[in-house]
């Protein structure tokens, strides 16, 4: 067996314990009674209901699509050692890093299919209510799926190294923090003093940009998005996993789990 179907093997399985996770299923009905909430919030307004609808809809979408991928993903790893099965696993021909990349694509399945649940139910209620719907907003969904997947990679990295509950912290933690880094960026560049504009620069650089995969606003209202505005955060998502996900690997290779 080569080392990507001992990963596909893995990620499978973790697929099939994921799906058993009752807070998984839990989340996800609050989502799509979230969603479906904000049809009662548009009715309320008298002025651009449609946008208030779908405003409500994505943030549904992306809050409780990040809450499962913290709340499940930090007990990848913890679970396996809790249960000392961790070691029936690793005494196979199975490599650290094929271990953790098969629950990281694992999760990340489990997550994708998730918030195509949620989208779908999306889609029903915006047709019911008379919301429009446009490429824009298949593009937004697109990147919430993104942005998911460089948050489980962050879990994955706190939970090689720590508990549980420091994991959650940190990486709910990283993922408030990721979606102000523009705004710190910001106001750090008005600062008179230069030490402080070259940590919020080196702040920036360091922490993910969360607000790249944000293209809520365009789609509720209508705006024009190009081609730019999706490839650039798809590939930065590429390439801020893949580097989270090879700290995590270093990390987890040199664990003793004695």
């Amino acid at each position: 067996m080569s080392g990507i179907e001992r990963i596909l093997a893995i990620a499978g399985n973790t697929v099939r314990e994921a799906i058993r996770h009752r807070v998984l299923y839990t989340l996800v009905f609050f989502a799509l009674a979230l969603i479906g909430t904000g049809v009662l919030l548009a009715s309320l307004s008298y002025v651009e209901r449609e946008r208030i609808l779908q405003d409500v809809g994505f943030a549904a979408i992306r809050v409780f699509a990040v809450a499962i991928a913290i709340f499940v993903g930090i007990h990848l790893v913890h679970r396996e050692v809790d249960r000392r099965t961790i070691f029936t696993i690793l005494s196979k021909p199975i490599a650290r890093s094929e271990f953790l990349l098969g629950k990281y694509f694992g999760l990340l399945v489990t997550l994708w299919l998730q918030i195509a649940v949620m989208g779908a139910g999306f889609v029903v209620i915006s047709m019911l209510a008379g919301a429009p719907l446009e490429v824009a907003h298949a593009a937004a969904l697109g990147l919430v799926a993104a942005e998911v997947a460089v948050v489980v990679s962050v879990a994955l990295l706190f939970s090689a190294f720590t508990t549980p509950m420091l994991a959650s912290l940190f990486t709910a933690g990283l993922w408030l923090i990721g979606h102000l880094s523009r705004d710190l960026r910001a106001l750090g560049a008005q600062s008179e003093s230069d030490v402080v504009r070259r940590a919020t620069e080196a702040v920036y650089r360091v922490l993910p940009d969360l607000s790249a995969f944000d293209l809520t606003v365009h789609a509720a209202r209508g705006l024009e998005i190009a081609a730019s505005d999706v490839v650039m955060p798809l590939a930065y998502a590429f390439g801020y996993a893949t580097l989270v996900l090879f700290a995590a690997t270093w990390i987890f290779e040199r664990r003793d789990f004695r």
